[in-house]
């Protein structure tokens, strides 16, 4: 049945260039025989001796964008590659709706959903419609070649079109209950106050969030409609906000400042969620106990460009360049999606969007530029 063959081919990973069809009875990469029916021994015997790969698009990435990139790239029979990293920059693939709990802003799910959840449905989804996926981090590449070269630790990939949804990776700060094993993260600290600020256990509740740009100052605006007060922690004497920016904070009597301060430690409660922080003033030395129901980091994201060694375009902070309105890169024919490209928005639905964007994007590159199979610059 076609849902067998889809099971059986998920498992084994069909070829591993993506270029099983249907319809074809010989990979057209290693020209290994393949047919439906063929036991998952036989097809794994034949991916394990690829080493280097062709494909028309590989995509790097395994968040909303990685994925929806890959869904109609796929549909579209493309029949794309994609690299989700192992712990690539630290977290798992998925990318940050890993380390999210409940996420209750992305269309389709009015109950909300787990983020480990949501990122293992599309990455289903790529799968049943084609993707050939492997749990391996890109290195490194080289796009001085009409096909671009994109390497693993085993492997060497030969790409058509390239889409780069690598995403941006929120900055933390490490103190004692801070973390996810012994701490408090995902319950009751965060670095996404529009993703989580409106959960219940922030409701009405003190709030913290530290930082001293803008993005501090948009959060704990933000967080002022769901929290009963919000304290903005900053371990200066002044911000580096815009001055408007820091008039609607000062402006804004729910908010309160607390300079010269760190936060050293995270404390719990009755619930065994964040229940306060212990404060020290930098100048002083002084150590205070904050009563707080949510703490959110507001320091700055890092975009995941290192491994692209300069080959594009980037801003002073590491985000990829596009031109406006497109996914398009300082490189034709390879694309920038998600959190990679964006640095004000970064939620998981404006990711997807431009994921969607890259695909049909590389979609009409290809139609515009045909390159003959089996054949290099």
């Amino acid at each position: 049945s076609k849902r067998a063959w889809m099971w059986s081919r998920r498992r084994a990973g069909s070829c591993l260039a993506g270029c099983l069809r249907l319809h074809t009875k010989l990979c057209a990469c290693c020209a290994s025989p393949w047919s439906p029916i063929a036991p998952m021994g036989a097809v794994s015997e034949a991916v394990k001796g690829l080493e280097k790969l062709r494909t028309k698009v590989c995509i790097v990435g395994s968040g909303p964008a990685a994925h929806t990139a890959a869904i109609y790239a796929s549909r579209a029979e493309l029949y794309p590659i994609l690299f989700e990293g192992w712990m690539a920059n630290g977290i798992a693939a998925g990318g940050q709706l890993t380390t999210t709990a409940d996420v209750e802003n992305f269309p389709g799910f009015p109950e909300g959903i787990m983020g480990g959840e949501l990122t293992e449905r599309f990455r289903d989804q790529s799968l049943r419609f084609g993707t050939t996926i492997f749990s391996e981090t890109v290195n490194s590449v080289d796009f001085s070649h009409k096909l671009f070269k994109l390497y693993s630790d085993s492997k060497e990939v030969e790409a058509e079109t390239v889409i780069i949804a690598t995403g941006a990776v929120a900055k933390r700060l490490d103190f004692k209950g801070g973390g996810e094993v012994d701490g408090f993260w995902n319950k009751g600290i965060s670095a996404c106050a529009v993703c989580d600020g409106a959960a219940p256990i922030f409701r009405n509740k003190p709030l913290a969030v530290i930082g001293g740009g803008d993005s501090a100052m948009e959060e704990a605006t933000f967080l002022t409609k769901y929290g009963s007060k919000v304290y903005i922690i900053h371990r200066r004497n002044e911000f580096r906000a815009s001055k408007i920016m820091q008039k609607r904070v000062r402006d804004n009597p729910k908010i309160e400042v607390i300079w010269n301060s760190v936060v050293i430690e995270a404390t719990g409660n009755e619930r065994d969620l964040l229940g306060g922080l212990k404060l020290q003033n930098v100048l002083t030395k002084q150590i205070t106990q904050l009563e707080v129901s949510g703490l959110f980091f507001a320091i700055g994201h890092e975009p995941a460009t290192k491994f692209l060694a300069g080959k594009l375009e980037t801003d002073a902070d590491g985000y990829i360049l596009t031109k406006p309105g497109t996914t398009q890169t300082s490189i034709p024919g390879v694309f920038a999606a998600g959190d990679v490209q964006d640095k004000k928005w970064r939620q998981a639905v404006t990711a997807a969007g431009t994921g969607c964007m890259a695909a049909l994007e590389a979609e009409h590159f290809l139609q515009e530029n045909a390159m003959p199979d089996g054949k290099s610059d």
